[in-house]
C-alpha cells in the first residue's frame, strides 16, 4: 500500500516516524513518501520535503515566507497526484494538512484521508471540528479530553493514547548512566538545570536569551541546553555565556539527570514531566502575536500538562512575565521540597490520564483495519 505522509516539525516527525514502523510490521507492502524529518526519511522510501523547508513559526515568520508557503503548497498538491497514494496521512500541522486535506478531498483520487494528531480546535476556532470533519475519513487524538471535545459537535475520534509515551519508552534503556553521562560532556556533580528553548529558529531568538538571565542566580546548579538537531550550533553561540553547556541530540539524556528546567511550551513539557522534573513553563509568541491570541483562545493554559491535567500544576509564564525576576522565582519554587512533591504527584496523575504506551501500535491497527 501506497501512504503518503506529512508531518510539520521535529515532534511530529518523531511520532510518525514511530507510526511508520508499526505500519510496516502490519502491511508488508508500505511504500512511504513523506515531508518530514530524518527520523520519518529513515523509515521512508521518498523524502518529498525536509521540515527545515516547511516549518514556520508566529504571525510574522508566516508573512515573511509566503511565497516560499505558496511554492510548498503548489509542490505537495503536484507531488499527491503524481504519487496517487492510497492514504494520505496528516500529522499535527493544521494551517498546512487541512488545506492539503480539502484538495484532496476534491480531486478525483480515491486516497483515504486519516488525520493523526488533530489540530487544537478545542483551543482555537473550534467550528473547524466541521472543516476537520469534513475532509478527512478518520481522526486519531491523543488527548484525552479530545474524544468528549470532538462528541459535543456529534462527531466521533478514535482516542489512541499519547505517542510521547512510547518515543520515551524507547529511549530510556538507552539513555546513559548518570555518572557516564557527566563524564562524557565535561560535567561536574552540581545537579543540573536543563534549559529548552525549542526547536525552531524563532523560539531559540526569543527564549534563549531571557533563559539563560537566570543562570547568575543559581551558582550551585550548572545549566545545559538542550540543542536541537535541527537548528545549526552558530545560532546558539551567540548567546551562550560561561558556565552553560549545549548538547545535540541529547534531550531525553539531559531530562533523565536533570534537577528542574525551564521549558518552551508545547511537546517538551510533557516529555519533562514524564521525566519526573519540575519545571517552568516558557511562552513568548510575540507581542502582536499575543494580543491576537488572548481574543480568539479559549482555554485556561497553555501548558499540555496544565491543560490534560485542567489545573495549574506547573508555573506558566507568557509573554511580559517572562522576565528574569518571575523565572528567577519560579525556578527557585521548583526547587523547594514541598513545592516538587506537589509537582510529582501530579506528573503520576498525568501520566495515568495519558494512556500508558502502545498509541503508536493502536493508531497502525485502527488505520490497517480502516485499509483492509
Amino acid at each position: 500500500m501506497k501512504y503518503y505522509i506529512i508531518a510539520g516539525e521535529a515532534s511530529g516527525d518523531m511520532h510518525a516516524a514511530n507510526m511508520m514502523k508499526q505500519l510496516k510490521l502490519r502491511d508488508s507492502e508500505a511504500y512511504f513518501r513523506v515531508w518530514g524529518g530524518d527520523r520519518m526519511a529513515e523509515e521512508a522510501q521518498e523524502l518529498a520535503k525536509h521540515i527545515r523547508e516547511t516549518s514556520f513559526m508566529g504571525v510574522f515568520a508566516v508573512v515573511r515566507h509566503l511565497k516560499t508557503i505558496k511554492q510548498n503548497f503548489k509542490f505537495c498538491e503536484e507531488d499527491i497526484m503524481a504519487f496517487q497514494p492510497d492514504v494520505l496521512i496528516l500529522i499535527d500541522n493544521s494551517g498546512f494538512n487541512l488545506r492539503i486535506a480539502k484538495f484532496v478531498k476534491n480531486s478525483n483520487l480515491s486516497t483515504r484521508i486519516f488525520y493523526y494528531i488533530l489540530p487544537q480546535a478545542w483551543a482555537w476556532k473550534r467550528k473547524r471540528v466541521h472543516t476537520i470533519q469534513g475532509w478527512t475519513d478518520r481522526r486519531f487524538a491523543i488527548l484525552p479530553f479530545e474524544p468528549d471535545f470532538y462528541e459535543s459537535y456529534g462527531y466521533k475520534v478514535d482516542y489512541v493514547g499519547h505517542p510521547i509515551l512510547d518515543s520515551i519508552a524507547q529511549r530510556k534503556p538507552s539513555l546513559m548512566e548518570p555518572q557516564s553521562f557527566r563524564a562524557t560532556y565535561g560535567l561536574d556533580q552540581k545537579p543540573i538545570i536543563a534549559l529548552l528553548p525549542g526547536s525552531r529558529k524563532r523560539e531559540i531568538h526569543t527564549k534563549l536569551p531571557k533563559m539563560l538571565k537566570v543562570v547568575k542566580h543559581f551558582p550551585e546548579y550548572q545549566f545545559i541546553i538542550a540543542g536541537s538537531e535541527t537548528i545549526d550550533a552558530s545560532l546558539y553561540d551567540q548567546y551562550i555565556t560561561d558556565g552553560v553547556k549545549i548538547i545535540f541530540e541529547k534531550t531525553y539524556d539531559i531530562l533523565n539527570n536533570a534537577t528542574s528546567a525551564l521549558v518552551t511550551s508545547g511537546t517538551a513539557t510533557l516529555e519533562t514531566a514524564l521525566f519526573q522534573v519540575p519545571q517552568v513553563v516558557c511562552y513568548k509568541p510575540g507581542y502582536v502575536t499575543f494580543h491576537l491570541l488572548k481574543r480568539i483562545i479559549s482555554i485556561k493554559h497553555i501548558c499540555m500538562v496544565n491543560l490534560i491535567l485542567d489545573k495549574r500544576a506547573v508555573t506558566e509564564l507568557v509573554e511580559g512575565d517572562l522576565n528574569e525576576q518571575r523565572m528567577t522565582d519560579a525556578l527557585k519554587a521548583t526547587l523547594i521540597p514541598e513545592n516538587r512533591q506537589r509537582i510529582l504527584n501530579d506528573y503520576i496523575e498525568l501520566e495515568t490520564k495519558l494512556g500508558g504506551t502502545g498509541a503508536s501500535e493502536r493508531v497502525a491497527a485502527l488505520m490497517i483495519s480502516d485499509l483492509t
